[in-house]
């Protein structure tokens, strides 16, 4: 693709946004990608894809996607069978209109109830001013809208939010999709008694790694570590392990943890200094020099021997 061209998304829904007697009409976009490595199925020891059929368990013979229909489960092996149309016919009009029932404030949501976030545009350049007086009106009084639409034969709850220019839709789960805790949490732990001490140092650890919340700190890094292993093997490489996940700290022994995340956490922090340049490369593992040539984006980084990676760090350091 060319430098300036921008890749347009196809809409995944288009409507009109309901509000009481005007009507907005929109485009929804997906607002996310997922980006992890994408496998395929194969008989061990060989190279053969494992495909799936759509099998008539009675006949055994494959059946083509046209004739599937749904089959809804009544009870002592009965099933109602029912055509697409059908679900279509029972929704007239509903599944172009992203209807608001009322307005709330947006933090009074709990976020348990989010699942998707979708980009809401403009139907088209002659109702741009439409939707602008939604968002400003909507913007202005800081409320969020609460609505409902029906798309791909389900009906959804949303959360439509102002973000700069743009409306912004949540999906939302309904009330009864959501489990209490107690339903799912044989342990939940109540009321525990800590010592103010304990409570004055925990608070201190919070202190000392609060921070501003910027999104583009954050990596996947376990999507990395799948690409260094592809890598790896294709290259006939080295894999390496990761470390096993700590032990759970001893009641016995809290104090002095929090008391060394503290310390740790504040020297980390203290002239803004990345933590892992603190650590002599030599005595890193080498999954940890080879976390840090991730960071750094060093390239060929998963066909590297030891030595070469603490060389390649060192110079990508430097030249930082």
């Amino acid at each position: 693709m060319g430098a300036g061209v921008i890749d347009v998304a196809r809409a995944i829904w288009t409507g009109v946004i309901s509000f009481g007697l005007v009507s907005v009409p929109v485009e929804m976009f997906s607002a996310t990608k997922e980006h992890e490595v994408s496998f395929h199925q194969f008989q061990r020891g060989t190279n053969d894809r494992i495909r799936y059929l759509r099998v008539n368990e009675r006949t055994g013979e494959e059946v083509p996607y046209g004739d599937i229909v749904k089959g809804a489960d009544v009870g002592e092996g009965e099933y109602v069978l029912i055509e697409k149309k059908e679900l279509d016919e029972i929704a007239p009009g509903r599944s172009k209109i992203l209807d608001i029932h009322q307005f709330v404030d947006l933090d009074e949501i709990d976020p348990i109830f989010f699942q998707k976030t979708y980009y809401l545009g403009p139907g088209s350049d002659e109702t741009v001013k439409t939707y602008a007086l939604l968002r400003d009106a909507m913007a202005e009084a800081n409320r969020a809208a609460i609505a409902t639409l029906v798309m791909r034969s389900k009906e959804y709850l949303a959360a439509i939010r102002v973000d700069k220019d743009l409306l912004v839709l949540e999906t939302m789960y309904f009330a009864d999709e959501v489990r209490a805790a107690a339903e799912v949490i044989e342990r939940l732990p109540g009321k525990v008694r800590s010592t103010s001490q304990e409570l004055r140092m925990a608070g201190q650890l919070i202190d000392s790694m609060t921070g501003e919340w910027r999104a583009e700190d954050f990596r996947d890094t376990y999507t990395d570590r799948v690409k260094d292993l592809v890598e790896a093997k294709r290259a006939g490489s080295e894999i390496v392990s990761e470390a096993k996940a700590p032990e759970a700290t001893n009641v016995i022994d809290l104090m002095d943890a929090l008391r060394r995340s503290v310390e740790k956490a504040r020297k980390e922090r203290a002239g803004d200094a990345a933590p892992d340049e603190s650590v002599a490369l030599e005595d890193m593992s080498k999954s940890e020099l080879l976390e840090i040539a991730r960071e750094l984006d060093i390239s060929g980084r998963s066909s590297m021997n030891r030595k070469d990676l603490e060389k390649a760090i060192a110079k990508s350091r430097k030249a930082a």
